[in-house]
């Protein structure tokens, strides 16, 4: 059976990634062995504000065997925090992204510690690195694939989370891209609920005084942990973890909590972007200001997959979205909330669309019984 191989870090995305750094380097060479960790150099990328990214590199790693019609190309871009390490276990023979069928291209959204980041950029280190956004994410993605890897045309898009956010973007910014475009836990908008949660954990950085006004003097590490804290509240529910977590042993939880932090003094500052990305996303709002306006550029067949009980990203907007396109919703019922793509295999109706879109209808998925 296909399933979701999401890893830990999905479960922590929003406060404990792993925190891999990267040196400023070209793009690799095109021999490079499957799924291994490659750069492509952007040169100095112009960013929507105007700003530039200098020496711009993306990571990313590509799995399987483009088809003679280059045709085959499906793109799995990273959740908050994550990095195409974490997407390894859903790109093979038999999984998600059956490699076997499929081209996969795994790509590390800006700012995530590897792709060009505040924390590893020599030329823009921390504060100095500019705000991007979801759309300068895309933009990158989209230059890799067509003037890097030279793909004119990607069978299908696919996201978690801040990647569903980027899928979104996609199939808005680049309609005529991709035949197929699968947002699973994102959405097209930030409503004002999601920008209070990331705020606060930006605020709960910023008040560290190890942050000195974002001139840190050492890793702002007690603003860190409470962003951890923060986003173990969030990603499930209250039943979730009551029953996860017995009030015995809850000191022991929370020092694990607390330990799993750790990294650069750059890796706040890489937090602390991405999440301003968030923040600012808004699709109906770049094009037209409508959902409507925005919906009508859309060409690809999508398939949009929310869990009504997400406490991290509001799934109103990609119920919207959804209903205007007429296009199938995939309703998770589980109490993992936010993760719920890791307690619900979710994997065969991927693959099933993926082949066919028309095969798959609406419908409800459930957790096995709350224990």
């Amino acid at each position: 059976m296909v399933c979701l191989a999401l890893t830990a870090v999905f479960f922590l995305h929003a406060g404990l990634p792993v925190f891999a750094q990267a040196q400023e380097q070209p793009a690799a060479a095109s021999t490079a062995g499957e799924g291994t960790q490659q750069f492509a150099d952007l040169g100095d990328f112009k960013l929507s504000s105007g700003a530039l990214i200098r020496n711009c590199h993306l990571g990313y790693r590509t799995l399987g065997n483009l088809n003679a019609q280059k045709s085959n190309g499906v793109l799995w871009s990273t959740w908050l925090g994550g990095t195409t390490k974490d997407l390894l276990p859903n790109a093979a023979p038999g999984n998600v992204v059956d490699t076997r069928k499929y081209f996969a291209i795994l790509v590390d959204a800006i700012g995530n510690g590897i792709s060009s980041s505040p924390s590893n950029s020599k030329s823009q280190p921390l504060m100095r690195f500019p705000e991007f956004t979801i759309r300068d994410m895309v933009n990158a993605e989209h230059e890799l694939v067509t003037t890097v890897l030279r793909i004119p045309h990607l069978h299908a898009v696919v996201g978690i989370s801040m990647g569903g956010m980027q899928t979104f973007e996609w199939m808005a910014a680049y309609p005529d891209s991709m035949d197929e475009a699968i947002a699973i836990m994102g959405s097209a908008q930030s409503t004002s609920y999601d920008k209070l949660l990331w705020t606060a954990q930006i605020d709960a950085i910023e008040a560290d005084p190890k942050w000195n006004h974002g001139r840190p003097t050492g890793m702002p590490l007690a603003g860190l942990r409470v962003v951890a804290e923060m986003s173990s509240i969030n990603e499930t529910s209250p039943s979730y973890r009551g029953a996860k977590t017995p009030p015995q042993d809850f000191e022991a939880f929370l020092k694990d909590l607390r330990n799993g932090v750790g990294g650069e003094v750059g890796t706040a500052v890489d937090w602390i972007r991405q999440r301003q990305a968030i923040i600012s996303f808004d699709v109906p709002g770049e094009f037209g200001g409508t959902m409507e306006q925005a919906a009508a550029r859309i060409r690809a067949k999508v398939l949009v997959m929310v869990s009504p009980r997400d406490q991290s990203v509001n799934p109103a907007s990609a119920l919207e979205f959804a209903r205007l396109l007429k296009a199938p919703v995939i309703i998770l019922d589980s109490w993992c909330g936010h993760t719920s793509p890791a307690c619900i295999s979710i994997g065969p109706l991927v693959d099933r669309f993926l082949a066919d879109p028309a095969s798959v209808q609406s419908t409800t998925l459930h957790d096995p019984p709350e224990k």
